[in-house]
């Protein structure tokens, strides 16, 4: 089993821009991966600081030049940003991921439910088989204990948080200052939530589906308009939050020059949370445009993180059990495969033996000699092949597959 993939730590935000999967068409990227001789079952997960490749099979190279070729990029532009991990350290990973042991949020739970869905559509494309069918759900019930046995998610510092804490070093008050938020999803959500809950009375929720929008701002007593019309209340706005799964910028420099010339150059604070970015990063040249995007939100995690990273201690060791029982039982899981092909094969060397015997019991022979011939033939068909790979070892000189055979068979 493999990991293999980019994140915030690899890899500038340029580069996952470029790398990402947007949901729609991952169904097909699925099948086209696990179309490699290789790998027998595949999981995308693509999110605003990761991409990662997870496949049932051994076959690095030819999984990183699929992902190369997939976005037609040069390989060796996309390899030293690559990660790979393997069999229980890629299980191990997985598990780190989904707890957000791994986040750039130190502990935050948005992860989880992003490899839930990332899970799903595999599923749902037929790419999940024996090994992720185990796998994924030992890690969903993992990661609840963690979130169940530690203090992981104790303390508030997600990406929505940090926007809203990065803008109130900006703002002593948000209550008179209206804010624009762009999207619909559990960021912009999680965003409205700390806002109002930090004073914001005045929150514009634009959506390409107004009852989506419509959803969160009654929840905050906001107001909600189409994407279509943000250009319009920019003039208004003095805090943007946006958050789409845009694969095309919803803000372009043109569109918020125009905004400045009407609001007379006042400022406004931009936080652009979506991958691919949703803001042209030219914008941000601009004199009166303050703007940030995921990767500068680093920087303004607060003292919350302290907490998180005594209950992460906790958890890697949760984590590091976990993978290694996983493997214990996949390993044995191999076993059985092996142990059930060994009695098959006995089983057709007694029917055999047993046809032989009956046969000539039928055409009258003494049955007690007959059952000798029968036990006799029977050990015999039954240490053929281990004879003749033991005479070879010897002969090859290899006493350690010897001492092997006196272990299996118990001399």
């Amino acid at each position: 089993m493999l990991a293999i993939g980019l994140n915030h730590k690899t890899a500038p935000i340029a580069l996952r821009e470029k790398l990402s999967f947007c949901a729609e068409k991952t169904p097909v990227a699925l099948r086209d991966l696990v179309g490699l001789e290789a790998v027998n079952e595949a999981v995308i997960l693509s999110t605003c600081n990761r991409v990662e490749l997870y496949c049932a099979g051994n076959a690095e190279d030819e999984v990183k030049k699929w992902l190369a070729r997939y976005h037609q990029l040069p390989m060796d532009y996309l390899a030293p940003h690559l990660y790979c991990h393997h069999r229980q350290d890629a299980v191990r990973h997985v598990m780190q991921v989904a707890s957000g042991l791994d986040s750039m949020m130190l502990g935050e739970s948005q992860i989880f439910g992003q490899i839930k869905q990332a899970y799903s559509i595999a599923r749902d494309a037929g790419t999940v088989g024996d090994v992720f069918g185990r796998l994924f759900p030992t890690v969903f019930s993992v990661t609840k204990q963690v979130r169940t046995d530690t203090e992981i998610g104790a303390s508030p510092v997600s990406i929505a948080y940090a926007a809203v804490h990065h803008a109130k070093r900006i703002f002593s008050s948000f209550e008179q200052h209206p804010v624009l938020l762009i999207g619909a999803g559990d960021t912009i959500e999680m965003v409205a939530m700390h806002l109002y809950n930090q004073g914001a009375r005045r929150i514009i929720v634009a959506n390409r589906s107004l009852e989506r929008a419509e959803l969160i701002a009654k929840k905050y007593h906001g107001h909600w308009i189409r994407i279509a019309d943000v250009p319009a209340y920019l003039k208004e706005v003095d805090i943007v939050v946006t958050a789409t799964a845009s694969q095309l910028p919803i803000l372009g420099k043109g569109t918020l020059e125009s905004a400045l010339k009407v609001r007379k150059h006042r400022p406004i604070f931009i936080v652009d949370l979506a991958m691919p970015r949703d803001v042209e990063p030219e914008a941000g040249a601009l004199e009166d445009i303050y703007l940030y995007n995921i990767d500068d939100l680093i920087s303004f995690v607060d003292q919350n993180l302290k907490c998180r990273e005594e209950a992460a201690q906790k958890a890697l060791e949760i984590i590091s059990l976990a993978s290694a029982h996983f493997m214990r039982e996949w390993r044995g899981q191999d076993a059985l495969g092996t142990v059930r092909d060994y009695r098959h094969k006995v089983d057709q060397l007694r029917h055999e033996a047993l046809d032989e015997a009956l046969l000539l019991i039928e055409r009258g022979q003494d049955p007690k000699q007959v059952m000798a011939a029968f036990s006799r033939s029977l050990t015999n068909k039954i240490m053929h092949s281990p004879t003749i790979h033991l005479r070879q070892a010897a002969f090859d000189d290899r006493p350690e597959l010897l001492a092997f055979a006196r272990l299996l068979f118990d001399l």
